[in-house]
């Protein structure tokens, strides 16, 4: 019987440079917002008007959702006079609904500052392309 010659395994290429880059601009990144060099203190700015924007937009959002009411009840006073299980409409909404209300904004402002933080980690963190 013939013998088969064994297949030598299959070659795999390591090539240390594409590992080396990656790892030194996590680390430049770092480094750089460690020392507050001008790219440092950019990306940390970028975080900070991000969060900065969320927070006006939330602020704006409770502005209009409780400050509207009374102008609403100003401008309608036929709505400020309905009343629900016999307490007026504007109590029952800036009495008892603005908490679950200013709850509801104060939960996705939290959500959202952290998705903020978590892309700006992610982008400190990004190996690169």
């Amino acid at each position: 019987m013939p013998v088969q010659a064994a297949r030598p395994p299959a070659r795999t290429r390591i090539v240390l440079a594409d590992v080396a880059r990656r790892e030194t601009r996590a680390n430049r990144t770092r480094t750089e917002l460690a020392q507050q060099t001008r790219v440092g203190e950019a990306l940390v700015r970028g975080l900070v008007r991000a969060q900065l924007s969320l927070a006006l937009r939330l602020s704006l959002v409770v502005a209009i959702g409780l400050g509207g009411l009374p102008w609403l009840f100003a401008i309608a006073p036929s709505v400020g006079r309905v009343t629900v299980l016999g307490v007026n409409l504007p109590w029952l909404l800036l009495g008892v609904a603005a908490f679950p209300f200013l709850v509801a904004v104060g939960w996705a402002y939290v959500r959202l500052a952290e998705r903020n933080e978590q892309d700006f980690t992610d982008l400190v963190q990004r190996p690169e392309r």
